[in-house]
């Protein structure tokens, strides 16, 4: 039997969520949208999505985090990845995707987007429609601004609407405590809200540009691998929209800061809060006293590589 005659069966894939380490948001745009300058982090949570050979698209989901709000029919957004890469390259058959969800679903990490990613490349496998890099990260773009960072992971600076991404040098590794949300927050109306407080603050604020741009700090502290002067120059925009929605983030950033965090951010849209420690034993004696108040925390380090085909 040729080998090319032994088409796969199942093909198992997993991709990293990420945090943004820095996110500045430029000015609402006449399309809706907006430019941001990001800087990601890959990081130790991942989405494993096992892709099984099928005649029409099908999803099903589990996972040790609240599925409540992902779908499971085509508007799955690893359906429309594993649909998008059929269109691309005329394969007539279908898949059935497993996905095995870890990232918080709304929770500001990409979860979704890592599902896309990790849909595209088991597709590719599955099928064997061999893909060009270049064009998977274009299709990984048309799914959605976050879904080529998650293919490429490690660390990278995202620009435009995020999904023009540039690797970034980081020496080391960064010690993460995440305090996962109990509920999600909905990015368009995160957003929405810091649209609405730039309007009613305008005065106040500093000016907002269209191109924004990551602060050199974070680029010399990611190269550094120093995490005390990362965290000084982490940043997130949205953190001020997503506090006025979800106000009792408050109380937990403070309460990881008095347990010795370096610094606590909210992660994307949020709402989930990374806290960078400086090491792993005070990553370790953090997620303790977190997990002492009662909430659901996770202790990861990053960078880690991006999706990747795992054998059985």
């Amino acid at each position: 039997m040729s080998h090319r005659a032994a088409a796969k069966t199942k093909v198992h894939v997993r991709a990293p969520g990420k945090i943004n380490v820095f996110l500045k948001v430029g000015r609402l745009q006449d399309d809706g949208y907006h430019d941001v300058a990001s800087a990601y982090q890959a990081v130790s949570l991942f989405e494993d999505v096992r892709a099984y050979q099928a005649d029409d698209f099908s999803v099903s989901v589990t996972g040790s985090v609240d599925l409540d709000g992902v779908p499971t029919d085509e508007t799955n957004i690893a359906v429309q990845a594993a649909k998008l890469l059929a269109r691309e390259t005329g394969h007539q058959g279908g898949v059935h995707l497993e996905i095995e969800k870890h990232v918080p679903a709304a929770g500001g990490m990409g979860g979704g987007s890592a599902d896309a990613a990790a849909a595209l490349l088991a597709c590719d496998h599955l099928w064997g429609t061999a893909l060009p890099r270049e064009r998977m990260l274009e299709l990984a773009a048309e799914l959605g601004a976050d879904v080529p960072f998650a293919l490429t992971g490690g660390t990278a600076i995202g620009t435009g609407r995020g999904d023009k991404l540039s690797p970034a040098l980081a020496q080391g590794h960064s010690h993460w405590v995440l305090v996962l949300p109990d509920s999600g927050l909905s990015t368009p109306e995160v957003y929405h809200e810091l649209d609405r407080h730039r309007q009613r603050n305008g005065s106040t604020l500093l000016p907002v540009t269209d191109r924004p741009e990551v602060d050199p700090k974070v680029l010399q502290a990611l190269r550094a691998g120093d995490p005390h002067m990362l965290a000084e120059s982490m940043h997130n925009d949205l953190q001020a929209a997503a506090l006025q929605l979800e106000p009792a983030l408050i109380d937990i950033l403070e309460l990881g800061e008095a347990n010795g965090a370096l610094t606590g951010i909210v992660s994307g849209s949020g709402p989930t809060i990374a806290f960078l420690a400086a090491d792993v034993d005070s990553a370790l004696d953090l997620q303790v006293a977190l997990s002492a108040a009662r909430l659901d925390v996770v202790r990861v380090s990053g960078p880690v590589h991006g999706a990747r085909v795992l054998a059985e």
